[in-house]
């Protein structure tokens, strides 16, 4: 049986040092770079050469902080805190409820942000089969890690099949429900497109209309 989690919301985090600023700030003018070139260009066309030209830093740094262009293009900051969040939040809440909280704090960011990146990266994820194998590939490592949040929740196994299964589920609703924001051009809000593949997951499919 897991202890239960205070109700509060976790402390700010602390502002992180001068070296990992610095990071921060080495891999948003990579990013920045790659985005650029690929509006412009392509993203076929755009080489690691031309973006750490465009970002002022050599090929070796650009592949120091991203093994392939691809990572480029489908990572961001959010990741680590929102997953860190997720295991915050109140023992007694239920869980689907955590994640939706979550997922739509994390789409509300992006959105307010970065709303023509986020709009991007889903066309690159819709559009380039090399961006959207490479997705797949990471939401593996974040599906392990949600298990890891379930575990704590439920006390359950985190490498159960079920439970690698519902995390799994859950990443992979999201995804599709990427694509298919991509697909109709982002005209449906991001976020209810978000709600609408928990609650696939959490209920099922619809009744069909008659």
């Amino acid at each position: 049986m897991t202890a239960a989690r205070s109700p509060r919301a976790p402390d700010a985090p602390p502002r992180p040092g001068l070296r990992e600023r610095k990071k921060i700030k080495t891999r948003e003018a990579i990013r920045g770079a790659a985005y650029a070139l690929v509006e412009e260009q392509g993203y076929d066309a755009t080489t690691i050469e031309q973006i750490a030209e465009r970002a002022e830093v050599s090929p070796s740094t650009v592949f120091r902080y991203f093994p392939t262009k691809e990572d480029i293009v489908i990572t961001d900051e959010y990741d680590e805190p929102l997953l860190a969040e997720l295991a915050a939040r109140p023992a007694d809440e239920p869980w689907t409820d955590s994640v939706r909280y979550v997922i739509r704090k994390a789409v509300r960011l992006a959105m307010t942000e970065q709303p023509e990146i986020t709009e991007l990266r889903a066309r690159l994820v819709l559009e380039v089969p090399a961006v959207r194998a490479r997705m797949r590939e990471a939401l593996t490592g974040i599906g392990r890690t949600l298990a890891e949040a379930v575990s704590g929740r439920t006390g359950l196994d985190p490498d159960g099949l079920e439970v690698r299964v519902h995390a799994m589920s859950l990443v992979g609703g999201l995804l599709e429900a990427t694509v298919y924001w991509a697909e109709h051009g982002h005209r449906d809000d991001y976020a209810d497109l978000a709600d609408r593949a928990i609650h696939v997951i959490e209920h099922g499919l619809p009744a069909a209309k008659s």
